[in-house]
């Protein structure tokens, strides 16, 4: 494709997602699939365009109100473009009546960009919730949370994430994985805390190597990993992994298990436990079961007091990983945080009755949050005070009561992670 025709592409991606209620990853996926014509190199580009407006979204929608000027697809994109460093001569070229290309800008949007001319992206007059990207509502709460570090963790919040993979210690060791990935021209190199994990710079496609598709490596941030190893399953043992997922997390804890012992995958969705036991099965993975958590399901309740280990990856608001979601800033509202506690404190009602005397129950998300994370622990365990938290004590550098991780201070996504142990 033409530059051209990237941005007439990127036009109409960005003006799906703004359509579309669901995350820009899904609305992205459904749009390359259905554009089959369009190669993998294109869609890097044309992603790129995309999440870079993305990650501007709430300074560019400042600016075109500012000047009064509606935001539209094709707007944001020439704005962001700007701001990049394109001449409006470069811009005004790259809108071509072209087969492929978007058509030319309008005399309205030319007057608009030309406002433009001689500004850079931050203005003093924008709102810090403006700068930092986020829902007005939220600043608030993340200002109390990181106080002086809250400009650094918005900025390091606000930056592309790196590519971090696991390695399957079933098939292989990290030294082994990194020759693999070399092999594919692939420069990975070693997580600072997880012993398992491998980083890679910048957005690149694993899934067709043979590092991949033979179960050596599986995508998942190092954050992940490491809540993961706080569930500190043995083998022999019987881990629930309540909130399965795509199973992520299952695949770590059952190789931590050495193929030994029982872990089940547990979830309210059947297509995402499907999806997870594809992944089990790449990765060798043996000692794994699904279950499906369905209204009026009997299993918890026969299920009481039986496991050592059992871990609630809660549903969260995902602050966490807004490096990756940068639109779901702009979706998150105080409702959905208030339904979100309640759905939080609900599971680890349930999840607690699994936990047999002196076994461990994990409670973690994806937030940033101390309403998802400190707060709710709080309230869990006045309701429950037969568990205790455990400090952590590795990785050293990690040790506290609780685990809490940022982009900005480890380079992971955000994450909290609590482990309680129930009194014998």
């Amino acid at each position: 494709m033409t530059p051209a025709g990237q941005l007439a592409c990127a036009i109409d991606l960005l003006a799906a997602i703004e359509a579309d209620g669901r995350p820009a990853d899904a609305t992205a996926n459904h749009f390359f699939r259905t554009r089959r014509f369009i190669g993998a190199g294109d869609r890097r580009e044309v992603s790129t365009l995309v999440w870079g407006c993305l990650r501007a979204r709430r300074h560019l929608g400042w600016w075109l109100q500012h000047f009064g000027a509606p935001e539209t697809p094709r707007l944001l994109l020439a704005l962001q473009a700007m701001f990049s460093g394109m001449t409006l001569n470069k811009i005004s070229m790259a809108f071509t009546a072209g087969r492929y290309g978007p058509p030319p800008l309008t005399p309205e949007e030319s007057v608009i960009l030309e406002k433009f001319a001689g500004h850079t992206l931050e203005h003093p007059n924008m709102p810090d919730a403006v700068k930092f990207e986020v829902p007005d509502w939220i600043l608030p709460r993340l200002a109390a949370q990181f106080g002086p570090a809250l400009a650094a963790e918005m900025a390091a919040l606000g930056q592309p994430a790196p590519l971090d993979l696991r390695i399957n210690a079933l098939k292989t060791t990290r030294e082994a994985a990194i020759a693999a990935l070399a092999r594919e021209g692939l420069s990975a190199m070693p997580t600072p805390y997880s012993p398992w994990g491998l980083r890679l710079a910048g957005r690149q496609s694993i899934t067709q190597g043979s590092a991949f598709r033979d179960g050596l490596v599986e995508i998942q941030d190092e954050g992940s990993q490491l809540v993961a190893m706080l569930v500190d399953a043995k083998p022999g043992m019987r881990v629930a992994d309540y909130c399965a997922g795509a199973g992520g997390k299952t695949l770590a804890i059952a190789m931590s298990m050495e193929n030994k012992g029982q872990i089940i995958a547990c979830d309210v969705s059947a297509p995402r436990l499907e999806g997870a036991i594809k992944r089990l099965r790449r990765a060798g993975v043996h000692n794994a079961q699904s279950h499906l958590l369905e209204p009026g399901d009997k299993w918890s309740k026969r299920q009481a007091g039986k496991f050592d280990r059992v871990l609630v990856d809660a549903p969260c608001t995902g602050t966490g990983t807004w490096r990756r979601n940068p639109d779901a800033r702009l979706r998150l509202t105080e409702v959905d945080l208030a339904e979100l506690r309640a759905k939080q404190a609900m599971i680890l009602d349930q999840a607690q009755k699994l936990t047999k005397p002196g076994g461990k129950l994990v409670y973690a998300t994806c937030s940033l949050l101390n309403d998802e994370n400190e707060a709710q622990m709080e309230s869990f365990l006045s309701r429950y005070p037969e568990f205790t938290p455990v400090p952590m004590t590795a990785p050293a550098a990690l040790s506290g009561t609780y685990l809490r991780l940022s982009p900005r201070a480890h380079g992971t996504d955000g994450f909290f992670a609590a482990v309680l142990v129930r009194a014998p």
